[in-house]
């Protein structure tokens, strides 16, 4: 049956999980593993760019997050609800799925008043799953003025572990200096290390860029539930590769040059493209791709990451890139040496 889903659990300390980012994007520590030579090194993030050649590819998640969370009350009992948007599902409707909590008090029918005003209200349409909902938002400005609105109520919405309440920081720190395309409910993190001034030099010393689209949802964070990993469905998330970026790196690629993915999401999105040949083809559509071990990996073959929680979806995939053995020898370091894990912690780049 191959790997379990216990082969990904360690003793992860309370402590290591950073509730802040580091002072400056890129001065975040940087652990580099190196697979030929499984040698294993201690940088900072920023001196990256010694790893990196002239047409080199660095493939980058330009999705953008939204402020996805809200917080209402409830029509009648005044009871403070959060609702986390999810997806759009009908611009013209102003549809979208929703997770609310406490789910419990929320049913089908019920009215959710938002704002001091309570300028902004919805209605719950349908049940989705346990706290999922379909919810339509009454309002009767334009479409930009709506969106405009949920921008202005919406919170960062920052990963569950970070106990704290939002700073005014988060909103710049909690979305990569590249980000374009709106559409994401969580940061692709191991771009948050990257700097204006890191890219600059990167560009100068002539090093590529590509940039696709993951639209990343709250799926990345879903616990794996089954032992037998075959098992596990992965939530599906939007997905596009422009014919710009398919040239980029396949030329890289055929010039045996690095072909870096900047995180597990663009890992994924890269994975869920290939030709027959092994190239990468144009996409549009969405992914549900599932990467753990054993896995041949068709077009990157380097990548930067965050550390990840146990038994985590994204610590299968990069123990598939860099070994289960190699990986599992990394995180005892990464622990010992006390690098910080996940959202807003330290880097890895896997060569």
């Amino acid at each position: 049956m191959g790997m379990k889903l216990s082969h990904f659990n360690f003793e992860l300390p309370k402590e290591l999980l950073a509730e802040y980012p580091s002072e400056h994007r890129d001065e975040a520590r940087l652990m580099v593993l190196n697979r030929k030579d499984q040698t294993i090194e201690h940088k900072k993030f920023k001196d990256i760019i010694d790893y990196f050649d002239p047409e080199d590819v660095m493939v980058l998640n330009n999705t953008k997050v939204f402020p996805a969370r809200l917080y209402g009350n409830k029509e009648k009992t005044g009871a403070r609800i959060e609702v986390f948007l999810l997806r759009e599902l009908n611009p013209e409707t102003k549809l979208w799925d929703v997770l609310v909590d406490p789910a419990r008090k929320i049913r089908i029918g019920n009215k959710l008043y938002f704002g001091e005003d309570e300028s902004l209200v919805a209605e719950v349409i349908d049940n989705t799953t346990s706290r999922g909902r379909t919810l339509r938002f009454l309002y009767d400005g334009s479409y930009s003025d709506f969106r405009k609105k949920l921008k202005e109520l919406g919170q960062t919405p920052l990963p569950k572990y970070i106990k704290r309440d939002v700073e005014p920081e988060d909103e710049e720190r909690y979305q990569t200096i590249y980000a374009k395309n709106e559409g994401a409910v969580a940061a692709p993190t191991a771009g948050l290390h990257f700097s204006k001034h890191l890219l600059k030099r990167l560009e100068i010393k002539g090093v590529d860029f590509a940039e696709v689209t993951l639209h990343v949802g709250l799926g990345t964070f879903s616990p794996v539930e089954v032992e037998d990993l075959s098992k596990h469905k992965m939530d599906s998330e939007e997905a596009f590769i422009t014919k710009d970026a398919t040239d980029v790196i396949n030329k890289a690629k055929a010039e045996k040059r690095k072909v870096c993915a900047v995180g597990t999401t663009v890992m994924r999105v890269l994975e869920s493209s290939v030709s027959s040949n092994q190239t990468l083809n144009e996409f549009s559509g969405w992914t549900n791709k599932f990467i753990f071990p054993p896995y041949d990996f068709n077009i990157a073959n380097c990548m930067i990451t965050n550390f990840h929680t146990p038994k985590s979806t994204l610590l299968m995939m990069i123990s598939a890139f860099a070994g289960h053995d190699f990986m599992k020898k990394a995180y005892e370091e990464a622990v010992k040496e006390k690098y910080r894990f996940y959202t807003y912690g330290d880097a890895m780049l896997i060569l």
